[in-house]
């Protein structure tokens, strides 16, 4: 039996966007989901007991990083990473090819795996699907990512399925060398780029081969979003409906919502936190840049909607101040309330499809938050 399971509980009647659980060894969690990332064994800013008062039910770690330092042998040896960072909810950890890719000019990408050079300190290293997947066994991740190579847009088109091609062979050799499938759920990288066959082959050959969970990779990359948005509908629909569907780096509210009424279960990216670190806050109105002078005296809370434990207890006046005297408190805040914001819409968009009317909580979303909703004409 499979380590992860998908139950599809209800599908919106006006948009099919889905209502679902994820089953995992360390407990289960509902979609659509957003997924906060520690990248290196810990969300930046927050701890694990503050993650979990903000109700987040499974976050991200970062093969990569994690690989690099403290290394996966040292975090085997304390048990796996949920025990080494106090975590005891579901973890993912991706497999460190988007990291690997992204260093461009340190690295050199061979059928066999990718050899690069360390960003820390120019160590010559080589990550393959068969490392990357012992990796992740040490670190112990509820779901793991296959190894794939991530290619850049824009891209030729024979560069693109050449690369494409490659992560289907790639993602058959994790699947040999995964030597825990009983209590690890391996998933495969669905690529393409930005061309509607090459989605359609990479969906269909990954699917052929039967993983437990799949995910949209190679998106978020730069491309407009309606763009994004087509590739999703391009090929959600060649993806199995019993298996959960992830879409990676996806994480500003837009496309959370856009992703959701698409048939996407699941989602993570960086932008809350990095943007909380720049004083920046997600409001029910849009965003906030709380240490602009406008907010110097303004003793409201960053959102009068939001019940988290900043906008409980501090005013956008003591944050601002807190930000401007390089106070490491009030990027704290910031942080705890963009989280908290992004894991309250992802409830608030379950509701809507457990009620049958995402597409019209996304028209009032759009509206309060400033934003122009239908403009990708779904």
């Amino acid at each position: 039996m499979s380590a992860i399971r998908y139950e599809l509980i209800k599908t919106c009647a006006q948009t099919g966007a889905r209502l679902g659980r994820v089953h995992t060894p360390h407990g289960s969690f509902d979609t659509p989901t957003f997924m906060p990332v520690g990248t290196q064994a810990t969300v930046k800013g927050v701890s694990p007991e503050e993650l979990k008062a903000l109700d987040a039910k499974i976050i991200l770690s970062n093969t990569y990083h994690l690989f690099l330092r403290p290394g996966h042998e040292l975090v085997r040896e304390a048990g796996g990473l949920h025990k080494f960072m106090n975590w005891d909810r579901p973890i993912l950890t991706d497999s460190g090819g988007f990291q690997v890719f992204s260093l461009s000019e340190r690295r050199k990408i061979t059928e066999e795996g990718v050899t690069f050079r360390s960003h820390l300190n120019g160590d010559k290293l080589f990550l393959s699907p068969e490392v990357a997947t012992a990796v992740q066994n040490a670190l112990g991740s509820d779901i793991m990512m296959a190894f794939d190579e991530c290619p850049p847009y824009p891209a030729e088109y024979d560069y693109v399925k050449q690369s494409t091609e490659r992560t289907s062979r790639w993602a058959e050799r994790c699947l040999k060398a995964h030597a825990r499938p009983h209590d690890q759920g391996l998933f495969a990288i669905v690529q393409g780029g930005m061309f509607k066959d090459l989605r359609k082959m990479s969906a269909q050959d990954l699917t052929s081969l039967d993983f437990p969970g799949y995910a949209m990779g190679g998106l978020s990359v730069g491309e407009p979003k309606p763009l994004m948005y087509e590739m999703l509908e391009e090929t959600v629909p060649y993806l199995p409906t019993g298996k959960p569907r992830y879409l990676m780096g996806v994480g500003s509210p837009d496309c959370l919502v856009e992703g959701s009424m698409r048939g996407i279960d699941m989602f993570d990216c960086v932008l809350p936190t990095r943007i909380a670190r720049n004083g920046t806050a997600m409001t029910s109105q849009g965003r906030l840049v709380v240490k602009n002078a406008k907010y110097v005296s303004d003793f409201g809370p960053l959102d009068p909607e939001c019940s988290c434990y900043a906008c409980r207890h501090y005013s956008r006046a003591y944050i601002r101040h807190l930000i401007r005297a390089d106070e490491m408190f009030g990027l704290r805040l910031t942080t705890i309330h963009n989280l908290h914001f992004l894991v309250n819409l992802m409830e608030q968009v379950r509701e809507a499809i457990r009620e049958d009317r995402l597409r019209d909580f996304r028209d009032e979303f759009f509206d309060k938050y400033g934003m122009a909703a239908n403009e990708s004409g779904f």
